[in-house]
């Protein structure tokens, strides 16, 4: 497979919503509900306005996606460098790596080459019985906690983006 990467635009927003439906809709057979899983297509085109949004696609299909919540945004991160947020993959691409390489994709080519960030942040639900491990095992580690009042409190991880 040959993947190709783009940024996101406003005339994305019903795709994005749709591959964010899917893909956040596991997570609730795990208790877990993150705002994705029922994101409006106005909320996600007020999304794509104030964030850069990325898709990875294979032959024009999009099946991945990846956004950097800006620290001057509306809903910035804990730190004032980038936050990772609504990384997703369609369900049915599952451990075929194809998130992975969304994910690495950011970090060389947007987050290190185009933004020169010293380190990115993202945060998961610490009743997630994998995610937070997954992070770590790509780098990530894990720096602090806080509770958003989404029912579970939120872990906080970042990676250094320079030294990688």
């Amino acid at each position: 497979m040959t993947y190709t990467y783009r940024a996101a635009t406003l005339d994305d927003a019903e795709i994005l919503r749709d591959l964010l439906h899917a893909s956040y809709a596991e997570n609730l057979q795990y208790g877990v509900h993150f705002d994705a899983t029922t994101v409006t297509l106005q909320q996600v085109q007020s999304h794509l306005s104030y964030n850069l949004c990325y898709f990875l696609e294979d032959d024009g299909a999009v099946l991945s996606t990846v956004s950097l919540r800006m620290p001057w945004g509306p809903n910035p991160g804990p730190c004032p460098v980038p936050h990772i947020g609504w990384f997703a993959s369609l369900p049915n691409n599952g451990k075929k790596g194809i998130g992975s390489a969304l994910l690495y994709w950011l970090e060389t080519t947007i987050l290190k080459e185009q933004l020169k960030v010293p380190y990115v942040t993202l945060g998961t639900a610490d009743s997630h019985p994998w995610l937070g491990s997954m992070y770590e095992k790509k780098g990530y580690v894990k720096f602090g906690q806080k509770d958003l009042g989404k029912g579970h409190l939120t872990n906080y991880y970042k990676k250094n983006i320079l030294e990688a």
